[in-house]
């Protein structure tokens, strides 16, 4: 019996599965949001360098030591090198690299050295693993389904890059951002209309906001990313979204906003692009749900 029909016959037996596929993608979720940034600095580098060294007014000594400085730069790829412990560098070794089961076999902890091994590792794959089930079962075993997966798992590697470095890469921004034009050009989530005008408006909207606040207070409020992000939910979910994901995302930013800054004392710079995320993935999964609950309060 095929796979696909099986999976959609049998429910129980596709949460199952797709749990484990999460559990997966959540591994490798893991590998792409520490890796990217920093073939994201290589490459800056690299592009730095061969810029400087061109230019006619640098100092052949500058130019020469720039240049040796970024050749001693090492490549990295989400494939190479091998991973290593961070403290002691041992190769991890592939039984070591189960999702949550080899973490929870190892305590947490290097074999080698006996280093913590951050909690965040297993909370990605669990996460990765629930929320993949939770899409199979929203919307199905099928094309529908498989495209919600994409952009959730993107999602939640934005997520964890902009919660460690404040960048929302446009490597992911952009195809995810085309993507959800692609799917909507067949109605899947909202008509291809809608998805036009969610992605301008989606957009536009911070935008503005983030100019007419540089205006009054001649300070940046929040990065481009985040326009490029809430592009990206309007061009999946449509304008009609974008409200909801705004008030979510605002609500979730104010109230770790107001965590973090008693726990500081001051206020410091925070990423605000998880919180739309976050907000997008209720959007994506109960949106409708609660834009439905919240006028029928005053129907």
């Amino acid at each position: 019996m095929q796979l696909i029909p099986l999976l959609q016959d049998n429910m129980s037996l596709a949460l199952v599965v797709f749990a484990l596929l999460g559990l997966c993608v959540g591994s490798f979720l893991n590998v792409v949001i520490h890796r990217i940034p920093l073939m994201m600095v290589y490459g800056w580098r690299q592009e730095c360098g061969q810029f400087l060294s061109q230019q006619a007014d640098m100092n052949p000594e500058h130019s020469a030591a720039l240049t040796r400085m970024v050749a001693n730069d090492v490549p990295i790829t989400l494939s190479l090198p091998a991973s290593r412990c961070p403290h002691c560098a041992h190769k991890i070794k592939w039984y070591e690299n189960i999702p949550l089961v080899s973490w929870v076999a190892l305590r947490g902890r290097c074999s080698d050295c006996k280093a913590a091994i951050g909690l965040r590792y297993p909370i990605v794959e669990l996460v990765t693993a629930l929320l993949t089930a939770v899409v199979v079962y929203h919307f199905g075993v099928n094309a529908v389904g498989l495209s919600a997966l994409i952009l959730v798992w993107t999602l939640i590697a934005l997520t964890g890059i902009d919660f460690d470095t404040q960048l929302l890469p446009d490597r992911f921004t952009f195809p995810l951002a085309g993507l959800g034009l692609a799917v909507n050009s067949q109605s899947w989530f909202v008509t291809p209309t809608q998805s036009i005008w969610g992605l301008l408006l989606g957009f536009l909207s911070l935008w503005v906001v983030v100019k007419v606040f540089y205006l009054i207070t001649k300070k940046h409020g929040m990065g481009q990313g985040d326009f490029k992000l809430l592009a990206v939910m309007g061009a999946w979910l449509g304008p009609l979204m974008l409200p909801l994901i705004i008030l979510l995302s605002s609500l979730l930013g104010s109230i770790i906003g107001i965590i973090l800054m008693k726990k500081q004392g001051e206020s410091q710079p925070f990423a605000f692009g998880p919180y739309i995320a976050i907000a997008g993935i209720i959007a994506l999964l109960y949106g409708s749900d609660i834009v439905n609950w919240y006028l029928g309060m005053y129907a």
